[in-house]
């Protein structure tokens, strides 16, 4: 359009969940602006369903093939995959439609330490809506090709599943760790993961009731899956194309002369908490309550400048911004405070929002009042003492391409052998995502992400006839999972910080549907390893179930 970047203005409120898919610059909202201009008057865009569905974004549309050597003692010695990828007739701007595959071959080996690895990716234009960047981008169909032929393998070898994993994992000694494929990981916890998981499961309790129960006819199965997470990408990642996504965040706070804290911030609420995240933050960097601080997001008039939130870096970077702030922001406050009472700083401390002797913990001065002196009563501090009050930093992530995360997940479903239907019974996931901010919105983001990445082992797939006409268009035709099918699902964590930034934070957005889907297959084959049928396509409908079993 012409027009300077600075003479552009987004106003992003809260909004529906993004998952990927509003982190792209559709032609509808180009379209929309320009007619804007040429009019000289607002126009607004709206799309229903039906045109939702053939505009925005699809994804995972991969045809794998793999094999996998191993020892008969189930040493893994190499891997090779094949990746035939459809991305729809172009990529989204600013993104490619290639980093779906990319990502899927680059990450499958990640879990384990063996050194043969061969890959081949294809992409392959398609007449169908364009294909590009869905939560937890390759990681759902890395992680479910390999876990897969890691539990083929050990049924082959007629070897126990864990012990055939922890066999293989990159274990602690061997940190940090470069991958098959040039990943670095400064400090995976597979071990402890997978140790976690069997306790809060009582795995083998499972597992003898589920053999108890083939007896009688009835068909239950458990499914492993290990994952890595690519999190917090950094500018060795971004920028180096070209393209103007920025891989850094900052953070302004202000104290107000109320004593209160205002927070603005890069990184956008899309219903993961990011708010509260931040809030949280910046108010235990600072030493006031949560309900002192207020935080604005999503206006590019006020907001410092930042990537917002995808590829699960609000806690990673934005958080990290927020900490740097709020502690450089306590540090003037104790400045001022020293200024007034004086002292030196270091002989004071902020607690529950008051200014307190840092041996005693003796009240000195409430923060209003501080507010007060140094923005109305600047004259009665000492000459040559300037307060600043307002402080924004900016944090790029350089150590590292990504802040790496992983874990595990366990799926426990039942088959119906006549019917071909799969009922999921309970899921369990053990993740870390290092240093943890709120462990309930982190709770809360994994199992959301679960249910998504269920959706796509069970339900959901965008059917096309021989025209290209999408048949699966509206919610009637597309299926979703709803409560009603959805498990109990179990969280647990292991914690190991990231050493390379003061929070130790890393992300949590995707971890639950990069594991879920391949969790859910091993559990569906496990179920059917008894009836000699395997599935290897998902969505596992009951027709594929049928099929697999040859009874369709």
């Amino acid at each position: 359009l012409g027009l300077p970047e600075q003479d552009v203005r987004v106003i992003c409120r809260d909004v529906g969940g993004s998952f990927g898919i509003k982190v792209h610059i559709y032609p509808d909202e180009m379209a929309t602006c320009a007619l804007s201009v040429m009019l000289g008057q607002p126009v607004k865009f709206t799309a229903d369903r039906l045109e939702l569905f053939v505009s925005d974004i699809h994804a995972r549309e991969h045809r794998v093939k793999a094999e996998l050597a191993a020892r008969r003692d189930g040493t893994i010695l190499g891997m090779r995959v094949d990746d035939l990828t459809g991305i729809g007739p172009y990529s989204v701007y600013p993104r490619t439609s290639a980093v779906e595959g990319n990502q899927t071959v680059r990450l499958a080996p990640g879990v384990y330490r063996f050194r043969g690895y061969a890959a081949s990716l294809r992409v392959v234009f398609q007449n169908k809506t364009p294909m590009c960047q869905y939560r937890a981008v390759g990681h759902p169909i890395a992680f479910a090709v390999m876990e897969a032929m890691v539990d083929r393998a050990a049924r082959e070898l007629e070897l126990d599943p864990v012990e055939m994993r922890r066999k293989n994992y990159v274990t602690a000694d061997m940190y940090p760790h470069t991958s098959q494929t040039g990943y670095f990981f400064e400090r995976l916890s597979h071990e402890e993961a997978l140790d976690e998981l069997l306790r809060i499961s009582d795995y083998r309790t499972l597992c003898a009731e589920r053999d108890a129960l083939r007896a009688r006819g009835i068909y239950r199965g458990l499914g492993l899956c290990a994952f890595i997470e690519l999190t917090t990408p950094g500018p060795a990642f971004y920028g180096v194309g070209g393209a103007r996504i920025s891989s850094q965040d900052g953070c302004t706070v202000k104290l107000e002369p109320s004593g209160k804290l205002t927070c603005l911030t890069g990184v956008t609420e899309q219903g993961q908490g990011t708010d509260t995240m931040i809030a949280q933050v910046v108010a235990s960097a600072v030493g006031v309550a949560l309900e002192d601080v207020r935080v604005l997001t999503g206006d590019t008039l006020v907001s410092p400048y930042g990537g917002g939130t995808w590829a699960s870096r609000g806690a990673g970077i934005g958080g990290e911004a927020a900490l740097q702030t709020g502690r450089a922001l306590r540090d003037n406050i104790l400045k001022v405070a020293a200024a007034m009472l004086q002292c030196e700083p270091d002989d004071l401390d902020i607690r529950l929002g008051k200014i307190v002797d840092a041996a005693t913990g003796e009240v000195r001065l409430e923060l209003p009042e501080l507010g007060r002196v140094a923005y109305f009563r600047p004259d009665t501090l000492p000459k040559d003492f300037q307060s600043e009050l307002t402080v924004t930093r900016h944090y790029v992530p350089r150590h590292q391409g990504f802040a790496f995360t992983n874990g595990i997940q366990l799926s426990h479903v039942e088959v119906d052998a006549q019917t071909g239907f799969v009922r999921l019974l309970k899921h369990w996931c053990v993740e870390d995502c290092g240093r943890i901010i709120n462990p309930r919105l982190v709770d809360e983001q994994i199992r959301g992400a679960i249910v998504q990445g269920i959706g796509a082992a069970l339900y959901e797939h965008l059917v096309y006839d021989e025209q290209g006409q999408l048949l699966t268009g509206t919610m009637m035709d597309y299926l979703v999972p709803m409560a009603p099918e959805m498990p109990d699902i179990v969280v647990g964590h292991v914690e190991t910080p990231t050493a390379y930034a003061d929070g130790g934070f890393k992300g949590a957005g995707e971890a639950g549907t990069a594991g879920a889907p391949g969790a859910v297959l091993n559990a569906v084959n496990d179920a059917l390893a008894p009836l000699g049928a395997r599935v290897t396509a998902q969505p596992i409908t009951p027709e594929v179930v049928l099929r697999a079993l040859g009874t369709l």
